[in-house]
């Protein structure tokens, strides 16, 4: 337990982070999961409407501090590659 008024305050402050942030993460991990499902299955469509979104649910992560911007990069360039391979079919 904190002894100080200012621990308290951080206390209080990580908590509220920590909430953000696991929202965050869990926003990003459902998006990716959805389209490596969409990968699975080789709907062309469906790829194409979710790599964007996907995309963009991974920089809002980065900007926000929930993901590394090297782990965004890598996630990105890997389900780009995928994509394109799932559409060219």
């Amino acid at each position: 337990m904190p002894n100080h008024k200012s621990a308290e305050k951080r206390m209080r402050q990580n908590e509220a982070r920590r909430k953000i942030n696991r929202g965050n993460r869990s926003r990003v991990r459902t998006s990716i999961k959805n389209l490596r499902s969409a990968l699975g299955t080789g709907d062309a469509k469906r790829i194409t409407e979710l790599l964007p979104e996907t995309i963009s649910t991974i920089d809002k992560a980065v900007q926000n501090g929930a993901l590394h911007k090297n782990a965004a990069a890598r996630y990105k360039s890997r389900l780009t590659s995928r994509s394109n391979e799932a559409v060219a079919k």
